[in-house]
């Protein structure tokens, strides 16, 4: 079994920042890919940015320039800096990782956090 547990959402104010947190703990063998997706009231889930174990990361056009991803293998942790927030990203934040455990290979996703971007 594994948990990924999310850390760092709340509210900011247009042009500020916030760095969320996701830790994945359980009986891991490797994590292969890391991401953080969004989910906005009334919207699809979309793909933020993903981290590769081997550092190749990719991200979505919207957030290009403003949002960073890395992550900590020793740590099993993957993290997203946002700096220039505005309001169109407020959404759930999940992290999503794909896992290689004593069962086999799965994809697994947090309960979400909250970014609330308002003034």
């Amino acid at each position: 079994q594994v948990q990924l547990v999310e850390s760092g959402g709340g509210l900011v104010q247009p042009g500020g920042s916030l760095r969320l947190s996701c830790a994945a703990s359980g009986r891991i063998f490797s994590i292969y890919g890391m991401g953080w997706y969004r989910q906005a009231p009334g919207k699809q889930r979309e793909l933020v940015a993903a981290i590769t174990s081997g550092g190749n990361i990719n991200y979505a056009d919207p957030v290009k320039g403003r949002f960073t991803i890395s992550r900590d293998n020793a740590k099993n942790t993957v993290y997203l800096q946002m700096n220039s927030l505005k309001p169109e990203d407020t959404a759930v934040y999940y992290c999503n990782a794909d896992v290689r455990t004593i069962g086999g290979r799965g994809d697994y996703w947090g309960q979400g956090t909250q970014v609330t971007v308002s003034s």
